[in-house]
């Protein structure tokens, strides 16, 4: 049976007694029947932003289990979604009638106020083009999100991609201002293509001596989606991006520091690289790299531990782990400067890792470090669970079929929540 926990507590009251001196007082807890493990000594006692995946609603929880506060949206959300500092909600929502309509697409951004009124909305969503899974608002104001662009079958053949009737649909990075709605910076993974299939075409070379470009031959897929990107995180230290590339099965590191123009090239930027992959780790065999530990068979969320994060500089990464049908969250040491190197070990250090028998979801799904130092893991099809840095299991919450994308936590004295102004 999944899920069946070490301690069970189904709509039961507890009674905590905490002695101060001679005085001893009584506190009691009522955990709602969605919570299935509750270890009130060792949990953070925070708030968890439930995102269902592809939902109109979405719903902030408390660790007894309750809802506290649920949102009803117009549009569903296509997926990701997170309250900030000031208490508006940034999302990504979906188009009514996409051209382009892959399993995470969205189309729409929006700055909603904290009781779900619009603020701002801005489209990316044509024939040829569309925003999905993720999204990030950077330090300067500006939305960083990925997109989908189509390149069509013929343009991809005479460029080396083994196609020869489907369009394929590469990842894009795109940088918008809120304020004007222009875009600022752009990436596109189809500047960096090598391939290995058609010497008289361009782009041919040796693909495991260019760890650096992007082997576009490595998963065709019948429907064109051969990337299906699905996470970004933003290091603002180094001023690069993270990205989750899952039919690659990889993280890919990007340069935010070119312009737009020095993206599009093997120069510039504080790297001097371009538009190529700083770096790059998960899975060698998508650069044909035979030195190496593949880590992960599907990806989700690559998250960079903050400064104030126990970890803080590692990243955590949700793998999926389809390959064996068990999930694994992995805290994982990233080389302090980016080294990409051919036939070389280029992965990182595994730091902390977790993973239990009744723990696995193929698809969605990540974890975020919590200030107690332990981690908080959204299983797609299940719930959430809250693991100790030993992995013990302090809490787990049932969300009753509902497919969550994501979840992030909230503690009562954040900005995020004291602005939402609920209590």
């Amino acid at each position: 049976m999944k899920h069946l926990p070490f301690l069970v507590l189904i709509g039961i009251t507890l009674l905590l007694l905490s002695c101060n001196d001679d005085n001893q007082s009584n506190t009691i807890i009522t955990i709602s029947d969605n919570v299935e493990v509750y270890n009130g000594d060792l949990i953070e006692n925070g708030y968890v932003l439930a995102v269902k995946n592809g939902s109109n609603t979405s719903y902030l929880l408390n660790k007894e289990g309750f809802k506290v506060y649920e949102w009803t949206f117009e549009d569903n959300l296509g997926n990701d979604l997170e309250i900030l500092p000031n208490g508006k909600l940034l999302g990504i929502f979906k188009s009514d009638s996409p051209e382009i309509s892959f399993g995470g697409y969205g189309g729409i951004l929006k700055i909603l106020n904290p009781d779900g009124s619009t603020e701002w909305e801005y489209s990316y969503a044509s024939e040829n083009k569309i925003a999905h899974h993720d999204l990030e608002l950077l330090p300067n104001g500006n939305v960083l999100f990925i997109a989908w662009e189509r390149i069509t079958s013929n343009e991809a053949a005479l460029a080396g991609v083994d196609t020869i009737t489907t369009d394929i649909f590469p990842e894009v990075l795109v940088e918008v201002n809120p304020s004007t709605n222009q875009i600022v910076w752009e990436w596109h993974s189809f500047d960096h293509i090598i391939q290995d299939k058609f010497n008289t075409l361009p782009n041919y070379g040796n693909v495991s001596d260019n760890p650096q470009l992007i082997d576009f031959n490595y998963d065709i897929v019948d429907n064109g989606d051969i990337m299906h990107a699905n996470g970004i995180d933003y290091d603002t230290d180094k001023d690069v991006i993270y990205l989750s590339v899952n039919y690659y099965h990889e993280v890919w590191v990007i340069d935010h520091s070119t312009t737009t123009t020095q993206a599009a090239t093997n120069s510039g930027g504080n790297y001097n690289k371009g538009g190529n992959l700083l770096y790059r780790f998960g899975n060698p065999e998508a650069y044909k790299n035979n030195q190496g530990q593949r880590l992960f068979y599907n990806n989700h969320f690559p998250n960079l531990l903050e400064d104030n994060e126990p970890g803080a500089g590692n990243i955590l990464v949700y793998g999926n782990g389809n390959n064996v049908s068990q999930s694994t969250v992995f805290e994982l040491d990233l080389p302090e400067s980016f080294s990409l190197l051919p036939n070389t070990n280029n992965e990182p250090t595994i730091i902390w890792n977790f993973t239990n028998p009744d723990f696995y979801f193929g698809r969605v799904s990540g974890a975020v470090r919590l200030q107690n130092g332990n981690t908080l893991i959204a299983e797609g099809d299940y719930g959430f669970w809250e693991v100790t840095p030993n992995n013990d299991i302090v809490w787990k919450y049932n969300g009753g079929g509902d497919i969550f994308w994501r979840c992030y936590d909230y503690l009562p004295t954040d900005e995020n929540i004291l602005n939402l102004d609920l209590f």
